[in-house]
């Protein structure tokens, strides 16, 4: 019996992976990954460094790779998956593309990561419902890396488990009966063109500038690496007409990945539309690294620890401008900005002395994404709201998917009285980024206020969840000068209020 490989082997099959198929493998499957090394090993005969080579080299055969693929990608689908995605196509970004294309024109849709063909069906057949006059003006491509998947796609007959979440009028209108599978009208099955193909991988004549309106890569980049999804993406938007839409996955965002995109939210979900200046021909550029990023491992030690570790991650993402002369080296030197004594203002709810200092800073700093947050900050507890608002809005012009400039917008709209403007730019937080506590916590005391205990407690308990681990640096900005252990006390307390509520509420009925 052959042995598991070794611990450099995998983690060299690890980099390979990566590298091939675009797929990030976490710690936590290193012991399955080193299964599937040995199976592939076994099955392609001889030493475990022979095979590496081979899947390293350039001319590694096609059909390596999707054995691969088989074995390391999920394949589970459904169709009319994410009905409020369906609903957002069919209702807003397919009629804007097809005004955008003009009559007669062919708005052209790819499914990237397809699998069995679920979702570009489910796309073919949602056209047909909603907006049948269009049927002949959509073209539609899918493609996937998974052979076996496709040739599935490509016999359209399903068992009742891929139509779980279709209506019956659907399966009746769209799908035979044969035995105990269910064939897909033939219609349907002519409407789409699939394809072999690697997300990962880069080929210009597919992804020609303005080749498609709307793409779907939903549950895909989730798998990537974070360069792999980045230059995925790059791609994407390349292919993309401007004004062309992009659906994600539900867990999905474009944070820190692109700058391409707006961010659109309607029918209760999100998803993107190119921008109309964006060059198509750019490839993956680097994108802004946002500052407050969970951190591995929590260890508060002292605030001073954290605010002088924010400080650096501060300087480090807005270096000075270099100074020309020597003169101007002593300037810049005399001048440059104690971001350290402007996080430690805000620690001490020193709010004025946090603008005072804020104010001192060059025009190239000051208007930091980031450094512009501090200020907002700063501002919405000093009771300066439209200021504040105002400084949240400057954020989104450079960094339109920044979750904190988001949750402070909510913080300023819930005390201009807007409770449900306070509620979306909240949800934008939490969709932006969904390991971030204090939109959740927000959510939760709003939930609270209006009456909705059900609702309170879920985002309580996920604010509880989240404060657990929160970086320390972003509880220092966005704390409200309260440490973890006081926001969670908080949390607990208004979701026992919230469990009191329900429950006096309860025995009224």
């Amino acid at each position: 019996m052959m042995t598991l490989p070794d611990s450099h082997e995998v983690a060299r099959f690890r980099a390979l992976v990566a590298d091939r198929l675009g797929l990030h493998i976490d710690e936590s499957r290193l012991g399955s990954l080193a299964e599937v090394l040995r199976s592939r090993v076994a099955v392609n005969g001889g030493a475990c460094a022979a095979y590496l080579n081979r899947l390293a080299d350039d001319r590694c055969p096609t059909e390596d790779l999707q054995a691969l693929a088989r074995e390391l990608t999920v394949t589970e689908t459904f169709f009319f998956r994410g009905a409020d995605q369906l609903a957002a196509f069919t209702e807003s970004a397919l009629p804007d593309r097809l005004a955008a294309v003009g009559e007669g024109g062919i708005v052209r849709v790819l499914s990237a990561g397809c699998a069995s063909g679920d979702e570009p069906y489910s796309l073919a057949i949602a056209v047909r419902e909603a907006l049948p006059y269009a049927a002949d003006r959509v073209a539609i491509t899918a493609f996937d890396l998974n052979q076996t998947m496709l040739e599935k796609a490509a016999r359209g007959r399903y068992s009742s488990w891929s139509l779980r979440d279709a209506a019956a009028n659907l399966q009746a209108r769209w799908f035979t009966p044969e035995g105990s599978a269910f064939a897909l009208d033939d219609a349907i099955h002519r409407a789409v063109a699939f394809h072999q193909r690697n997300l990962a991988q880069d080929d210009p004549d597919f992804w020609r500038p303005g080749q498609f309106d709307i793409v779907f890569c939903r549950n895909v980049l989730m798998y990537f690496t974070a360069s792999q999804a980045q230059a995925a993406v790059a791609r994407i938007a390349r292919a993309l007409a401007p004004g062309g839409y992009l659906f994600l996955g539900h867990a999905e965002t474009l944070r820190g990945l692109s700058n391409d995109f707006h961010l659109c939210h309607t029918h209760d979900t999100f998803y993107y539309q190119r921008k109309e200046g964006v060059s198509a021909t750019r490839e993956a550029a680097s994108q802004r690294v946002e500052l407050w990023q969970p951190a591995a491992a929590i260890n508060d030690t002292s605030w001073v620890d954290i605010i002088q570790r924010s400080a650096d991650r501060i300087h480090e993402l807005v270096p000075a401008p270099a100074p020309a002369t020597a003169t101007s080296v002593s300037a810049a030197t005399r001048h440059a900005p104690d971001l350290n004594r402007v996080l430690e203002h805000l620690h001490r709810d020193q709010f004025d002395q946090a603008l005072e200092q804020l104010d001192t800073l060059p025009a190239a700093q000051a208007r930091d994404p980031d450094v512009l947050l501090l200020k907002a900050v700063s501002l919405s507890h000093s009771a300066a709201l439209d200021k504040a608002e105002a400084v949240c809005r400057e954020v989104l012009e450079c960094d339109e998917l920044n979750a904190g400039a988001h949750y402070v917008l909510a913080l300023c709209r819930e005390g201009a009285g807007d409770a449900q403007g306070a509620f979306e730019h909240d949800q934008v937080a939490v969709y932006l980024d969904p390991a971030f506590a204090m939109p959740r916590l927000h959510l939760g005391l709003l939930a609270r206020r209006r009456g909705d205990p059900e609702t309170a407690q879920r985002e309580l308990q996920q604010a509880i969840a989240l404060l657990q681990r929160e970086d320390p640096a972003r509880l220092l900005l966005f704390g409200g000068g309260f440490q973890r252990e006081a926001l969670i006390a908080l949390c607990r307390a208004e979701c026992a209020a919230s469990a009191e509520h329900s429950s006096r509420r309860s025995i009224r009925c």
